[in-house]
C-alpha cells in the first residue's frame, strides 16, 4: 500500500447572517492548514452573501454519535403524554365554537329595533 497523502484536510464552513442569527453548515473545503482554510472559505463565500461571522472546522474535530449511541436517541413507548399531538383537535373545535357563537342570523339580528 502506498502512502496516504495528508497535506490537505477537510475543513467544514459555517457562518451566519446576522450577529443574532445561528450558524449554518455552508459548504466543505480541503485546505493545507486553518488559515488557508478561513482565506478560501472567504474567497468562495463572503463575496456572495453578507456574512456576520464564520467558523471553519476541521472535519476530524467534529465527533459524531456511532450507530450504537444513535439508538439511545429513540424515545421510550411509554412517553406519549410528552407530545402534544393529542391537542390537534383543539383548534377544530375553537373554530366551531367561535362559529356558534357569531352566527349569520345572530350577526344580522344586532341591527334590528327590538324595542317594537
Amino acid at each position: 500500500m502506498g502512502k496516504v497523502d495528508t497535506f490537505y484536510r477537510e475543513y467544514e464552513v459555517f457562518s451566519k447572517k446576522t450577529m443574532d442569527g445561528p450558524f449554518q453548515h455552508q459548504f466543505s473545503l480541503l485546505a493545507p492548514n486553518q488559515d488557508m482554510a478561513l482565506i478560501m472559505a472567504q474567497e468562495n463565500f463572503m463575496r456572495r452573501e453578507a456574512v456576520a461571522d464564520i467558523w471553519i472546522v476541521e472535519r476530524s474535530a467534529i465527533k459524531g454519535l456511532e450507530p450504537e449511541e444513535k439508538r439511545m436517541l429513540k424515545r421510550l413507548d411509554n412517553k406519549s403524554y410528552r407530545t402534544t399531538k393529542g391537542y390537534g383537535h383543539l383548534r377544530v373545535k375553537w373554530r366551531q365554537y367561535e362559529q356558534k357563537q357569531l352566527d349569520e342570523k345572530e350577526i344580522m339580528s344586532w341591527g334590528e329595533d327590538k324595542t317594537q
